[in-house]
């Protein structure tokens, strides 16, 4: 028995350290709600703190009036060798131990001062005291702050659901055994720890009751009903107590010397004599560590079981936020280097398939091009009128004598310069989707979430790099439109009849020459190679385009930045994987709970081996 309440003292000292106990609002997965544990609640002044300090024999809780228990209390008993003496430790304190118990009652007004201020205001953050002494058994409680009806001066008016809120959350988990204090001058119908332990245990599975001032109960009475279970039934016997009364504590009366007194008062009684073997604060703290040991039994096959899913979740969920990242500079150049090459993979899935995005800049080019060039104001521009001015300009003073070569040229540049805009249009809507695609990338390259820095730096190097693509695209593809313009195919307009040919009157040709048939011969000409030069321009803007921007993207988005990153020195590596302070803080905690379930298993398997 000693070894298993012994056991779960440590793996309970351990979840505190990390924060890991019923308040707990991280997330995290819990060890301290499976393992079995032992909650004093009682309303105030109903002698929880005497309960408490009989089971140790020292006075060292605070006591006064009002609230006095403003935090929880996790009281482990440890017994040791007969002959040692009593000490105490404080988890805050380190290894620091307390022979004065006196001073203990201090570091606990001290350390709830220290949370919640000296307002009478209550934290769930609980104080953990391990006291070691022959005069113990091995035993774990939880006191809480005394439930109440009436704020006292100074607490805000919601502190009395605040304190039922902290006391139902521990003794609403199904492995906790309820120590339900009430003072035998009270109804137990009406005591506020009995209510709360029947809404919570209906059953009174997990409830312990605990009558305490018997000897202050009124001439001609006492509590048999109670303790024999005749008018309020448990599963688990009722224990009646003696507290030290107010004159002892004044008088300093040891609690030792009120075990005696206790005992003397039970075994000499008219009315408790027949049973005053089941009665006491030395009975009752058996009772409870013999239970406690049984609850242990009974959990721990399936704390086992939890500890190992546990450990498997938890591991499951670092090796999402990633490992820790190595502090020499050649590791953290790798770890850059393989979070920009999975980033890299990422982008090419977008581009390439398997992930949505390259089938975007197919329908620029399939779509959006053709559509952009079917809406250019060629009909405006070989409109007659303007067909007319623009020839008639071409000549000058002079008419044109066989063809307007100059009107024809005017017109065909004039033409062209308008498939500036749709190429200009082509590759700034390719731009466009490739910066999303980045942005994407980078969101969806998991790793890269743990390092900021580096994903900002890494997003903005390749923004960088996208932009030198767009703009030499961009001046290719006008140099495709330059090009067709500096150079017109001469072949086209050998291969157009001539005017003479078609009149057969040289003298009738020339007169014929300003009509409007004339102009809309010159028209259907010009648009004729217009036509030509656009099904030119559907298929090389989009090579253009994909070689210039698309191509460059898979190949060279980082080279830039492999190059610059190459040149760093090892403070640089160090701003680079600069974790996310959330994240960090995430993963630290959770490596922490991971070495607690790992423990815990270990020191579980040893102790059931050794059994």
């Amino acid at each position: 028995m000693d070894v298993l309440i012994a056991l779960v003292n440590r793996i309970q000292r351990a979840c505190t350290v990390l924060g890991d106990f019923p308040d707990d609002r991280n997330s995290l997965p819990s060890l301290w709600d499976s393992l079995p544990t032992i909650v004093v609640v009682g309303g105030q002044s109903s002698g929880k703190s005497s309960v408490l300090e009989s089971f140790v024999g020292r006075d060292f809780l605070p006591r006064g009036s009002g609230i006095v228990t403003r935090r929880p209390l996790v009281l482990q008993l440890n017994k040791i060798d007969e002959g040692q003496q009593d000490y105490a430790q404080f988890l805050h304190t380190g290894n620091k131990k307390f022979t004065d118990f006196s001073a203990v009652r201090k570091e606990i007004e001290d350390e709830t001062d220290r949370v919640t201020g000296k307002k009478k205001q209550i934290s769930p953050l609980p104080i953990n005291l391990s006291i070691y002494s022959p005069n113990v058994v091995n035993l774990t409680l939880i006191d809480l702050p005394g439930l109440t009806k009436v704020a006292v001066e100074g607490q805000p008016d919601g502190i009395v659901q605040e304190i039922e809120n902290l006391v139902r959350s521990y003794v609403e988990k199904p492995n906790c055994i309820i120590l339900a204090i009430t003072p035998a001058n009270q109804d137990v119908a009406t005591s506020d720890a009995m209510k709360l332990a029947r809404e919570v245990d209906p059953k009174g599975e997990r409830t312990f009751g605990v009558l305490t001032k018997l000897d202050l109960m009124d001439k001609g009475t006492n509590a048999l009903d109670v303790l024999e279970g005749r008018s309020y039934r448990l599963q688990h016997p009722w224990v009646g107590v003696v507290n030290r009364s107010q004159a002892d504590i004044n008088r300093n009366v040891n609690v030792n010397a009120a075990r005696l007194s206790e005992r003397e008062f039970f075994a000499t009684s008219p009315d408790y004599a027949h049973i005053h073997g089941r009665l006491g604060s030395e009975y009752l703290a058996k009772l409870l560590s013999k239970q406690l040991e049984t609850v242990i039994k009974a959990r721990l096959p399936g704390i086992t079981s939890m500890i190992s899913k546990r450990i498997e979740d938890l591991e499951a969920e670092l090796d999402h936020l990633g490992r820790p990242t190595a502090i020499d500079a050649g590791a953290q150049l790798y770890t850059i280097l393989e979070l920009c090459r999975a980033f890299d993979r990422i982008f090419h899935e977008h581009l390439d398939g398997g992930r949505p995005g390259g089938d975007r800049i197919y329908e620029i080019f399939d779509y959006q091009l053709p559509s952009a060039l079917k809406k250019l104001p060629l009909d405006r521009h070989l409109s007659l009128q303007n067909v007319k001015r623009v020839v008639c300009e071409a000549d000058g003073y002079q008419p044109h004598l066989i063809a307007p070569e100059q009107g024809y040229r005017r017109l065909i540049e004039g033409a062209l310069n308008f498939f500036r805009g749709p190429a200009e249009a082509s590759v700034d809507a390719v731009h466009f989707i490739l910066k999303e695609l980045v942005r994407k990338s980078v969101g969806e390259t998991k790793e890269l979430k743990r390092f900021p820095t580096l994903q900002a730096d890494l997003a903005a190097a390749a923004n960088a790099a996208l932009e030198r693509f767009r703009d030499a695209s961009k001046k290719y593809v006008l140099f495709l439109v330059d090009m067709e313009s500096s150079y017109l195919t001469v072949d086209f307009f050998r291969r157009l009849p001539q005017e003479g040919e078609r009149v057969g009157n040289p003298t009738a040709a020339a007169v014929d020459r300003y009509t409007e048939d004339h102009f809309k011969a010159i028209s259907t000409n010009v648009s004729s190679y217009i036509s030509q030069v656009c099904d030119s321009f559907r298929r090389t803007i989009p090579k253009a385009v994909v070689h210039c921007q698309v191509r460059q993207a898979k190949q060279a988005l980082l080279d830039h930045f492999y190059t610059k990153v190459g040149r760093y020195e090892t403070a640089e590596f160090a701003r680079l994987l600069d974790e996310d302070p959330v994240l960090l803080e995430r993963r630290q905690r959770f490596a922490r709970r991971l070495d607690l379930y790992k423990s815990a298993r270990n020191e579980i398997d040893s102790v059931l081996w050794a059994r």
